[in-house]
């Protein structure tokens, strides 16, 4: 059992209960069990994704799906978590509204949980903050902890914006994208990261605070 995951995805469900608690104005019913399924999924349809990439039959090797820390496909997991947000308030769009700045305080709590994870550092820095690895003298941006502080920044700022459709949970993703876009640079990486999520984040995002409007108005002109 992966234990510090554990601690992360439990710091996530903490911030993401007290993001409801603060910020309880027309949030659906039964808000924090929405949040927890679509994780549930967006982690199952993840590590699934994965393992298929890997080469990994779920059908002949069930057990490996468990296996979390052998590997989640990041846009798979946002994809679904996303989509079943969406489902579970089809019938009302302000139910993704008010639930958008918890969702982002909770995306907060995971990146803060790279603290349990040992994960929090990236590429070399002499910044006062920068800290080492255990048994080494170079200092690391601690980006992890940069996205948790961009994330909970957005969600307060979700928080106060008004309630035309799809205002709040489009800023929200478009944010979202943002923060990690930006911090991207800070992270060790091979490929450059998967920037290509980032920007169909804020893209959708941003056509989601466009197209929003339109909810409003009724199906047909009246007579």
């Amino acid at each position: 059992m992966e234990y510090t995951l554990l601690w992360a995805a439990l710091t996530a469900m903490a911030l993401g209960w007290v993001g409801l608690r603060l910020w309880d104005d027309r949030v659906p019913d039964h808000a924090l069990d929405q949040v927890l399924l679509a994780s549930l999924v967006g982690v199952g349809a993840g590590r699934l994704t994965a393992m298929i990439a890997q080469g990994v039959s779920p059908l002949t090797s069930p057990g490996e799906i468990i296996l979390v820390r052998g590997g989640v496909s990041t846009g798979a997991a946002s994809l679904s978590f996303l989509a079943t947000l969406v489902w579970s308030n089809r019938s009302s769009p302000r139910g993704l509204d008010a639930l958008a700045p918890a969702v982002l305080l909770a995306l907060a709590g995971w990146h803060t949980g790279c603290v349990w994870r040992g994960a929090c550092l990236g590429t070399s820095s002499a910044l006062p903050w920068a800290w080492a690895l255990d048994g080494s003298a170079i200092t690391r941006h601690p980006v992890e902890l940069y996205a948790a502080a961009g994330l909970g920044l957005g969600a307060v700022v979700v928080s106060r914006l008004g309630w035309r459709p799809l205002l709040r949970s489009g800023s929200a993703l478009a944010l979202a994208g943002v923060i990690r876009l930006v911090t991207e640079p800070m992270r060790p990486s091979l490929g450059g990261g998967p920037v290509g999520w980032y920007y169909a984040a804020i893209a959708v995002g941003l056509i989601a605070v466009a197209l929003g409007p339109r909810l409003q108005q009724p199906a047909h002109p009246p007579t």
